[in-house]
């Protein structure tokens, strides 16, 4: 017969084999993606000549990501607003979030301006414009109208929205879909529970392609470090490092206030994103953490209402990072060639910029592509000077797609706040805990 006591013991043992062990440190996804850039450093350092072929995990990482980014846009987005019940209410954070990305990616652009004026990193260049070859990137024939702009937010169809893979159409297709469920009524209702089982779908298979992203992540960084070298950065060093000093500069005087305002501590906001930031140090494309971020992002207690409206918008319309970029950039090419910028065609530089950066898709290498539409634009600049910047474009990018991504995400949860739209409890748990590496659907298999 068992006594008592036998009985509390055997509870207790139960207790504690039910108990989760602590995780090995190594088995952390941010920690291996970090491994994976070091290691893709001393590896395209030490054998430059397998640059190209390393390339190749970078860019099949990217494409595994962004063939689901689509699908995964439209069924949050739609599931998101057609749950909410309210189009009132979509409108209105939709109108808030836009005022809020205009007002953040204008004070970037200044801020840009302003750094690379007193900084000055191209002055000592000197070279001469008929020096210049054509450069290897090509603005479009004629610079995009208001009009031309307008036309490009509605697809051609519905598959082509999804085809081309712009982040712009899809989610204008996601919410006229969505605002057509919602004028249903109950009769949408088994249509939205059917989106939101495929959106879960589709979240367990970004889980199963974010395992491989230290691979992704250690190939790309190769290519940079074995393609242009540590030369590349010796040579135009002094942009590289203001451009660094301008991005740490923007995140500590424009994003820590307005995350201290929403009650958030900007330093566990990027602890907890850790893993996605390093990823997009890497491959350069915000779009390679899309997804994961949004999981995040719902997984800090927001409404998927705001989460699946407000960062989607913003990886189309908040461009931190790269109107830092942008603006530095141009101001620095103009300084290469021996042209003086005035200040009202800096300012009229910036002005094009807000316009130009609207809608530029968060795949690698398109704020290069952006940048000559603005310089074709202006014709203050040659287009051909953008040659000079070509051999560091990765590591500036390296630097302004995680502000880009940090941004969207702080972006959200203002939002969220704004409309009391979050679990506070819930929020300051997450942040202050950290990432859980165990929400990926792959760890739950074994």
């Amino acid at each position: 017969m068992q006594t008592p006591a036998a009985k509390i013991d055997t509870t207790e043992v139960g207790k504690v084999s039910a108990t989760p062990r602590a995780r090995s440190w190594y088995k952390h996804l941010s920690v291996q993606i970090l491994f994976g850039v070091i290691l893709g450093v001393i590896v395209g350092y030490v054998w430059p000549q397998s640059a190209e072929g390393l390339k190749t995990l970078g860019d099949l990482f990217i494409k595994l990501v962004r063939m689901l980014v689509a699908p995964i846009i439209f069924c949050t987005v739609v599931h998101g607003i057609a749950s909410v019940g309210e189009a009132k209410k979509v409108g209105r954070v939709a109108i808030k979030a836009i005022i809020y990305f205009e007002l953040v990616t204008t004070l970037a652009l200044i801020i840009g301006l302003l750094l690379v004026n007193f900084w000055a990193p191209g002055a000592s260049m000197h070279v001469a414009l008929n020096t210049l070859a054509e450069s290897a990137v090509k603005a479009p024939p004629r610079p995009l109208t208001f009009g031309q702009f307008l036309l490009s937010l509605v697809p051609e169809s519905a598959v082509g929205a999804f085809s081309e893979g712009e982040v712009i159409p899809v989610l204008f297709f996601s919410v006229m879909f969505a605002f057509g469920l919602l004028a249903l009524g109950s009769k949408g209702k088994p249509l939205v529970d059917g989106i939101y089982s495929i959106e879960q779908v589709l979240f367990k298979m970004i889980g199963f392609v974010m395992r491989i992203a230290p691979i992704g992540a250690f190939g790309a960084i190769a290519f940079t470090v074995g393609k242009f070298g540590p030369s590349s950065l010796v040579a135009l060093g002094k942009l590289v490092g203001e451009f660094y000093v301008c991005c740490l500069l923007f995140v500590a005087i424009v994003l820590t206030p307005i995350a201290w305002a929403a009650g958030v501590n900007i330093l566990q906001l990027i602890r907890y994103l850790a893993a996605e930031l390093m990823i997009v140090v890497g491959t350069s494309s915000g779009e390679s953490v899309f997804p994961s971020v949004m999981d995040k992002l719902r997984r800090l207690g927001i409404e998927e209402s705001v989460v699946a409206l407000v960062l989607p918008a913003g990886y189309s319309f908040n461009h931190d990072g790269t109107c830092l970029y942008w603006a530095t950039a141009s101001v620095f090419l103009a300084q290469a060639v021996g042209i003086h910028l005035s200040i009202g065609q800096q300012l009229a530089l910036l002005a094009t910029m807000l316009f130009t950066s609207k809608g530029g898709a968060g795949v690698a290498g398109s704020a290069i592509v952006v940048l000559a539409t603005t310089l074709s634009a202006t014709g203050l600049i040659p287009v051909a000077s953008i040659g000079l910047i070509l051999g560091v474009h990765s590591l500036l990018s390296s630097a302004f797609v995680p502000v880009n991504v940090l941004g969207n995400s702080l972006a959200t949860i203002v939002m969220a706040r704004m409309e009391r739209a979050v679990d506070l409890p819930a929020l300051q748990s997450k942040l202050e805990g950290g990432p859980e590496e165990s929400q990926w659907p792959m760890d739950r298999l074994w």
